[in-house]
């Protein structure tokens, strides 16, 4: 790997975690913001889904064109646009202004982490991709996992002062992607071809949608939603179930935190080398399942917290994975390949959440019983990929 991919790699994995801690510096300023505005829940519910929900409408196209114009552009557009929900979400305190900011936002975020993560399989080899994808896959959690607390830190000078500084950093990120993120051709193409393959023409799209790649796509759906609909009602679910105080529920996140980052930046690549991802994705679909199932039967706090801990990180896994295993399907369109991941991502993210408060009002287990029956249906597709997968990547 030369000195100038490194430099491309280590910009989008700070470009992905800039953007994704963006996401969720808004979680623990939410009833400042209810409270200052007196707004309903309702409404902190559609500026919370509207993210989601432009950044699933924008994440295919925007894949597209990242094929057709190249990442850079697209990543610098992305990072400006960040910088822009940021700042106008602080300059703001009128509710519609807020959901425009989110909105924005959500363009925003289809257009860094997808692109980010084309561009990576853009630039690497296969033995070298699994390792890249899971640094981003870690800059993408660890974003998400940091965000809250320094959300909450920053708050208590001024509940918009984590939108002023994530602004500012917004625009130092643009400015130093723009001028220091080499450009494609100067870094070559995973395995020696071009830096950016060919826009095929939109008639031949369907030839990217083979049976392996399809069933990833089910998974992708699976697992988001799986996992939105497992931690959307996690801290009301063994509060009220198993009485977890805060503290409890602080530590269990923290741990995962911890638990996250190691995975994905120290073992990823190890396990993927010595299981392949077929079966890295088989055993975490297996492991999150076994886990939801002991939570429902578990008796006390110290099996809800180690089943806990189980389910976080055979989702952490199973997204770099399903992710690295794409790349290597197809070498051409990964913008597009990785925008439809991004908006299936979203479509989990949308649905997850509202299915599991729905069922939560109804019996405190539903939610993790259907999850289960997803996790065991997806566990059983896995069987169908390994033949299928193993001629994709041959004939790659």
């Amino acid at each position: 790997m030369t000195a100038k991919t490194k430099r491309a790699i280590f910009i989008l994995i700070f470009s992905e975690f800039l953007v994704c801690l963006g996401i969720s510096l808004v979680i623990p300023v939410m009833p400042f913001i209810k409270n200052e505005l007196h707004l309903t829940a309702t409404d902190m519910g559609i500026m919370t889904s509207l993210f989601a929900l432009a950044q699933f409408i924008a994440s295919p196209i925007i894949g597209r064109v990242s094929d057709k114009i190249g990442r850079k552009p697209v990543l610098v557009v992305g990072l400006f646009l960040y910088m822009l929900s940021e700042i106008l979400f602080a300059l703001t305190n009128q509710l519609f202004m807020f959901n425009i900011s989110r909105i924005v936002g959500g363009f925003s975020a289809a257009m860094v982490v997808p692109t980010a993560m084309a561009m990576a399989a853009d630039i690497t080899t296969k033995r070298q991709r699994a390792k890249v994808i899971g640094w981003l896959s870690a800059a993408f959690s660890g974003g998400l996992i940091l965000g809250p607390g320094i959300g909450g830190i920053l708050a208590k000078i001024d509940y918009k002062a984590p939108f002023w500084i994530a602004g500012l950093m917004g625009l130092l990120s643009t400015i130093a992607l723009a001028t220091l993120l080499p450009k494609e051709d100067e870094l070559g193409h995973n395995d020696g071809g071009p830096a950016r393959a060919e826009l095929e023409p939109p008639t031949k799209m369907m030839q990217i949608l083979t049976k392996p790649v399809i069933i990833l796509f089910v998974m992708i759906l699976v697992s988001s939603f799986g996992l939105q609909g497992f931690e959307s009602i996690y801290s009301i679910y063994v509060n009220e179930v198993f009485k977890f105080s805060l503290d409890n529920i602080a530590l269990v996140l923290t741990l995962n935190g911890v638990i996250s980052l190691v995975l994905q930046v120290v073992l990823f690549d190890r396990l993927v080398i010595w299981l392949k991802e077929t079966k890295v994705i088989r055993y975490c679909f297996f492991l999150s399942f076994a886990g939801t199932i002991w939570i429902i039967l578990a008796h006390s706090k110290w099996e809800v917290i180690v089943a806990t801990l189980i389910v976080f990180s055979a989702f952490d896994l199973l997204r770099p994975a399903i992710t690295t295993m794409l790349t290597k399907i197809s070498s051409k369109n990964q913008g597009l390949i990785n925008g439809l991941n991004m908006s299936l991502t979203s479509v989990g993210n949308i649905i997850g959440p509202i299915m599991s408060g729905t069922l939560l009002d109804m019996n405190y287990h539903y939610p993790y019983i259907v999850v289960t029956v997803f996790l065991v249906i997806s566990f059983l597709m896995t069987y169908q990929i390994k033949i299928a997968n193993s001629v994709a990547i041959d004939t790659d």
